[in-house]
């Protein structure tokens, strides 16, 4: 995977971060892998707790710095124990978007998240289609099954900046504590928000390259204004500055959520599509993914 100049070694001797332009809490580096210590830090993360405006205070000079803002659940053990491999992952720029989401899609449509033809666990209904039977229904076609893919959702128009909505869209998760236990403030040195996956190793979807998830982040910053807030073991929080605002776009936008991520679809309070798109997409400003 491609990388960038890591400044985060210079926090070994420099903890509170000065000569980065930074005013740091104490915290702790993190360069444990699969595979043993990697050869330099994969990114830092604050002892304490996050709290609200704690992302907005760090977020711009840490951006100068060449590190971007992230929330790390330390209540599942946190990155020390989360398996990263950042070995394995591909740089997200290689990737195109619309071939993974038309390649998960088909994943999908073939019969469950791994394709093995059992059904939803919950019993998701998708109109007049079956799981898997001949595909499922997206209403005038089946997808993707006898019909095709549909294709990526169109974009949308911001309804905020970018970065402030990912400042509220932490200072919220700080104060909630949902879906993340206990979430820190961590820095990660990566070219853009949705490389920040791939950059530290994370696995969450149990997919072997965290790059190709990146592709797909990369296509949602461009099109919803999306950035990554905060990773669990197996979750990934989203931040939208450029939400759905009609259902039809709600529910093409839907395809792609389940396409990259079906047990977030499938095994979760939604019974169909529609009435996934209408509670967690459309003028949803966050978007939370996870993976069994």
């Amino acid at each position: 995977m491609a990388t960038l100049p890591n400044p985060l070694p210079t926090l070994a001797s420099d903890p509170s971060g000065r000569s980065l332009g930074l005013r740091l809490p104490p915290g702790k580096l993190i360069d444990t892998t699969v595979d043993g210590s990697w050869p330099e830090p994969l990114l830092w993360h604050a002892e304490q707790s996050a709290s609200s405006g704690a992302w907005a205070a760090l977020g711009g000079p840490a951006h100068r710095a060449g590190l971007l803002p992230v929330l790390v659940d330390l209540g599942d053990g946190g990155p020390a124990a989360w398996e990263l491999a950042p070995a394995e992952m591909s740089y997200p720029g290689d990737h195109d978007a619309r071939e993974l989401l038309a390649e998960y899609g088909e994943r999908v449509g073939a019969g469950g998240p791994s394709g093995d033809g059992e059904p939803p666990r919950n019993g998701v209904s998708f109109g007049d289609g079956e799981w898997p039977g001949d595909g499922v229904s997206f209403g005038d076609g089946e997808w993707p099954g006898d019909g095709e893919w549909p294709g990526p959702a169109p974009a949308a128009a911001l309804t905020a900046d970018p970065a402030g909505r990912a400042a509220e869209t932490a200072d919220a998760l700080a104060e909630s504590r949902a879906p993340l236990a206990r979430p820190h403030l961590a820095l990660v040195p990566a070219r853009r928000s949705a490389d920040i996956p791939a950059a530290i190793g994370w696995g969450g979807p149990a997919d072997d390259d965290t790059g190709r998830l990146g592709a797909v982040l990369r296509s949602w910053e461009d099109r919803f204004g999306i950035r990554v807030v905060a990773l669990g073991y197996a979750h990934l929080l989203l931040s939208v500055a450029a939400p759905p605002t009609t259902p039809a776009h709600a529910r093409a936008l839907a395809a792609e959520h389940l396409a990259l991520s079906p047990d977030t679809v499938l095994r979760g309070d939604a019974r169909s599509l529609d009435a996934y798109a209408e509670q967690h997409v459309l003028d949803r400003t966050s978007w939370h993914f996870w993976w069994d």
